[in-house]
């Protein structure tokens, strides 16, 4: 091939990197941003703030569901179709959430958007495993394609706080029109159409039926169990549900001739090491971080911008890792490179316990820095196994797999966190009521008495979260020195 050729191929290459880019950043920017425009959709439907809880439930459930839906469909209908499809339902999607009339309506077009956002995971890793081969040059463009996600968590706040403040909370949706529209007209101009070469023989719709009860159960009980009780009757029946529902959901697989989820995949022992060491390291990772800003807000007095300023250098971290850690395929064998990062990961975590309400931005930064710094080198690696591990044109269903476990991780750890915060607290506040005294009670002491009990327990409580969720990406890295893969020729990972 002539040198000319080879050229425009590589850079057509990256061309398509920048564009899946642009619709993971703005799906996920979507997720962060509608936080923030949460208050002002309570006071515009006159809401509760536990009814405005179901505009990111009702995200979370729907996206879980349709995750692996659009990864089989995609691997069989064609990646392209389904990636523009998505894009142009998601825009849809959005104008309307920005023209929702009240409560009901701003939930079914969530409920939409979260359907065509969940396309772009699957599709966006499978149409990079078709584009770059593997190696070197394909686990440095996931990588890359990873940091995008930190980067929407951090550039969320810092561009939803202005436009909320400027234009209102309609316009965090509604900007999704014409920077959406950019990324349609990248994708169907550089974007090239594969699929793994077999048409489906017959859609696994009671597959995807009990997958989506499973989820479903699933998510919302990790999303209400702490109001509702974790041994209420609603638990209860929530637990019930996830249990028969996947036991059906794997008889039903293991006789379709064309499940929608692939169980041999969990015959593979680095595909299912990668998934649990990802779903031990997401728990804790984001079971603390999540508690970051309510932290900042509650105990440092910042407001929303000013929170969204603290994940700079967390962004910062993720973009410098990412690249980095993609580079190091075929030179350090994967297991050690996600050791240590998950080392370092699980260092930033330590550096939480030392936060009190005395200290500074700098103290949260450099903690976050670090542990995404972490977090970056192992993403790539990860990710890049999973799409090594197993056959091409089953990449969108396994990365599928794994943007389920990333997310079902998520949910976990936040609800298992905010619990042991909640526990951690009321023990907090006996102990320390125990051993505290109140030589002159009149009306104003008694009140600053406690105050500063309940505070003293709350901030003892955040560090056994920090300490925690420290110990438990330890745990991971000691799972990561299980996920073993041998070099073959080159940098082409071979999964033993």
């Amino acid at each position: 091939m002539p040198q000319r050729a080879t050229e425009e191929k590589s850079s057509t290459k990256w061309w398509v990197l920048a564009t899946v880019i642009i619709g993971t950043f703005l799906g996920r920017l979507d997720q962060t941003v509608v936080s923030l425009a949460t208050p002002k959709i309570i006071i515009d439907f006159g809401i509760t703030v536990s009814t405005a809880g179901w505009i990111s439930t009702a995200y979370i459930i729907a996206n879980a569901v349709f995750v692996p839906i659009w990864g089989k469909l995609g691997d069989t209908w064609g990646r392209k179709k389904v990636y523009v499809l998505g894009f142009i339902v998601f825009i849809i999607g959005s104008v309307l959430s920005g023209l929702a009339w009240n409560f009901p309506s701003i939930i079914a077009f969530r409920v939409l958007q979260a359907i065509a956002g969940s396309a772009d995971y699957p599709t966006a890793m499978a149409i990079l495993a078709a584009t770059f081969p593997k190696g070197k040059a394909r686990a440095q463009a996931l990588g890359i394609w990873s940091a995008s996600f930190a980067a929407a968590v951090v550039f969320g706040p810092l561009i939803g706080g202005p436009l909320i403040d400027g234009f209102g909370w309609r316009s965090v949706f509604l900007i999704n029109l014409p920077v959406g529209i950019v990324g349609l007209a990248m994708a169907l101009t550089i974007i090239k159409e594969s699929t793994s070469g077999d048409q489906a023989k017959k859609f696994d719709l009671w597959g995807a039926m009990v997958l989506g009860v499973a989820l479903s159960a699933l998510v919302l009980v990790l999303e209400k169990g702490l109001d509702w009780g974790w041994t209420s009757g609603k638990s209860l029946i929530a637990y019930a549900v996830v249990v028969v529902a996947t036991a059906l959901f794997i008889r039903i697989e293991d006789k379709h001739p064309d499940p929608i989820v692939d169980l041999k995949f969990f015959r593979i022992p680095v595909f299912v090491n990668v998934l649990a060491n990802n779903f031990i390291v997401f728990m804790g990772m984001m079971g603390c971080v999540f508690l970051i800003p309510i932290f900042a807000a509650t105990y440092l007095g910042l407001d929303a911008t000013e929170t969204g300023l603290l994940f700079m250098p967390m962004a910062a971290g993720m973009m410098i890792a990412a690249p980095l850690g993609g580079q190091l395929t075929g030179k350090v064998q994967p297991r050690f490179v996600i050791f240590v990062s998950t080392l370092v990961a699980a260092a930033g975590l330590f550096l939480f316990l030392g936060l009190d309400p005395r200290s500074s931005s700098f103290d949260i930064m450099l903690p976050l820095f670090v542990m995404a710094l972490g977090m970056g080198f192992g993403m790539a690696q990860r990710t890049n196994i999973i799409a090594s591990a197993v056959p091409d044109h089953e990449v969108g269903i396994a990365s599928s797999v794994l943007a389920l476990a990333r997310n079902i991780a998520g949910a976990f750890g936040i609800a298992v966190f905010g619990t042991v915060l909640n526990n951690a607290t009321n023990a907090k506040v006996i102990a320390t009521s125990a051993m505290s005294s109140l030589n002159v009670l009149t009306p104003k002491n008694y009140a600053v008495f406690t105050t500063l009990i309940t505070l003293k327990a709350q901030i003892a409580a955040y560090h056994i979260v920090f300490l925690t969720a420290g110990f438990v990406l330890l745990f991971g890295a000691v799972t990561s020195l299980m996920i073993k893969v041998k070099e073959k020729v080159g940098v082409h990972v071979m999964v033993e």
